[in-house]
């Protein structure tokens, strides 16, 4: 607690100094900076009139140069020396010079200089340097406007002037001041204020700006620092390293000390809810009982044979579980998705929940290759291990089941569709879930995949979905299945990555579709050639499911599951 003692209150032994007495001295400092914006305000206003004054000026002799380029093109008519034209024209442009840096010119729209006029000995141009402006002469001529203010640059400075069209010549006749010329006058009359109000000016904002940058960093930390937790949706502790002992220190550290407790907390609530309940929970700072119908699509991923690597490994299943776990839910965070729920060796993840440049499915199909081959890659990893220990010595028959159990494989299913996704329970405590048929569906199309010996199966609605937007998955047609408790086949479908294309494998699974098209027409004949010729392990399980058969009589081609 701040305790009372003398002027300032202070915390412990630390004396806090109120902010508004630093803001008091800042005012100061501002008060004396104004002043000299006043008296720049003040030189900059005459010189605007002074700018004014010499159009008004110019005007006048650009009228006289025009007059007289018209008259000297009717001497030229007849001369026909242009050359004396121009050297009358820019004599008489120079009679109305003042300046030390005065110009006349005739520019043609090309930017050719026709005639040109210096008060500057030997200063000519060969051509007209800005191009832009003189673009925008043009641009404004073909829409009407033929003369004006011009601001223009050559290599000698800054100009200000007018300009106007001349037919006759086809010239665009300019009258011109550079802007030095009216500095320095400027700059003479007002020399002396100037460099007084300069000097003042220049201590006194380094005197404020030492005072703001001193006296407010703790404020520039607490904004910076925050405006990083809000970007990152993510509390943490503000940097009070360097931090003076005022009023805001003392905000910053309470700050601190609520933010470790609640960071403890959120860090806690992360772990158990999906990303985008954190993420709603976060922007509508509240999670409710509600749910909606969405269009969703569900990955649904498996461990395979894991009772035996439960009955073998007993405990040390979980650190398995973990290491594998650690690589899925990357995945499908990397991948847009939402780990809906783990069960055990399976895990449930949504996609279309997030903001993606990718459609759902697309995720999902990419989500599925990316769990396959970490999975694939960490039974590499065992496998070089076991070689070493081989090298040395041969594995125990307790070793060589404990090798087999740890050498996980999966399967993925994916469906999509329409959903009921939401929270559900009670106001004392509920579950983020996501329920409907096609959620099931992923379950089945993941059993599936020990039955086809693929690593993925995804349903038609995922292949047309992808299909849709990206070219990168090849699809290929595996059966037409009746899962238990529905009434009608629906196809499966196994994603090939054409970025891991392997043509001879293509050619097998084009040979395998031939085959799968006979067997749907009842001949079984050719297709049990077909199947035999392709090679594929999927291709075995319909040389068993048909023997040496052929096809009943009310064959649909549809295969009726009996179990999940």
């Amino acid at each position: 607690m701040a305790a009372k003692k003398g002027i300032f209150a202070k915390v412990g032994k630390t004396r806090i100094i109120p902010l508004g007495l630093k803001i008091l001295f800042i005012f100061i400092s501002l008060i004396l900076l104004s002043n000299f914006t006043t008296n720049i305000i003040s030189i900059e206003l005459l010189q605007k009139q002074i700018i004014n004054l010499n159009n008004e000026i110019m005007v006048s002799q650009l009228k006289e140069i025009y007059n007289d380029a018209t008259n000297q093109f009717q001497i030229y008519s007849y001369s026909k020396n242009r050359y004396e034209s121009m050297q009358a024209l820019s004599k008489v442009a120079k009679t109305g010079f003042k300046n030390p840096h005065s110009v006349a010119a005739g520019i043609t729209p090309t930017g050719l200089v026709g005639f040109m006029a210096s008060n500057t000995d030997g200063f000519l141009w060969n051509s007209f340097e800005d191009t832009e402006v003189l673009k925008s002469m043009v641009e404004k001529k073909e829409a009407g406007i033929t003369e004006g203010s011009i601001h223009f640059k050559d290599y000698q400075g800054e100009y200000f002037g007018i300009y106007k069209y001349q037919a006759d010549w086809d010239f665009y006749l300019i009258r011109a001041e550079q802007m030095s010329d009216l500095s320095d006058n400027s700059r003479r009359v007002y020399l002396l204020t100037s460099l007084i109000i300069l000097f003042l000016t220049i201590v006194f904002v380094i005197i404020g700006a030492l005072i703001v940058n001193r006296e407010f960093r703790t404020v520039k930390q607490i904004t910076k620092d925050l405006y990083e937790m809000q970007q990152h949706k993510q509390l943490d502790l503000i940097d009070l390293s360097n931090a003076p002992n005022d009023d805001i220190t003392y905000l910053a550290a309470s700050f601190n000390s609520l933010s470790s407790s609640v960071n403890n907390l959120l860090g806690t609530f992360q772990k158990f809810v999906s990303k985008d309940v954190v993420k709603k929970a976060y922007k509508d700072q509240r999670i409710a009982l509600e749910g909606s119908q969405k269009e969703l699509t569900m990955l649904f991923s498996d461990i395979k044979s894991f009772t035996y690597r439960t009955e073998t490994l007993g405990n040390d299943i979980i650190d398995v579980l973990n290491v594998h776990y650690n690589k899925v839910i990357h995945n499908v965070h990397e991948n847009s998705g939402v780990v809906g729920s783990i069960i055990g060796d399976a895990i449930l993840a949504i996609y279309g929940t997030l903001d993606s440049n990718m459609s759902k499915s697309f995720n999902a199909v990419r989500a599925a290759w990316d769990i396959t081959h970490e999975t694939a890659s960490l039974r590499e990893t065992m496998i070089q291990r076991r070689e070493e220990v081989e090298k040395r010595r041969a594995l125990t028959e307790s070793e060589e089941r404990v090798f087999q159990a740890v050498l996980l494989d999966v399967g993925v299913g994916i469906d999509g569709g329409n959903v009921f996704y939401g929270n559900i329970g009670s106001n004392e405590h509920m579950a983020n879930t996501v329920i409907g048929d096609n959620v099931n569906s992923a379950s089945r199309l993941e059993g599936l995949t020990r039955i086809y010996h693929l690593p993925v199966i995804v349903s038609e609605y995922v292949k047309n979905e992808v299909e849709r937007e990206s070219e990168r998955y090849k699809f290929f047609e595996i059966d037409m299945v009746q899962v238990k408790g529905k009434t009608e086949g629906k196809k499966i479908f196994f994603p090939f990555d054409t970025l891991e294309m392997d043509n001879a494998l293509i050619e097998k699974y084009n040979m395998f579709e031939d085959g799968l098209k006979a067997y749907y027409e009842g001949d079984w004949k050719s297709a049990r050639r077909a199947f035999k010729d392709c090679e594929l392990d999927c291709a075995e399980v319909f040389l068993e499911r048909m023997g040496l058969k052929a096809a009943p009589e009310d064959w649909s081609g549809i295969w009726t599951m009996t179990t999940k």
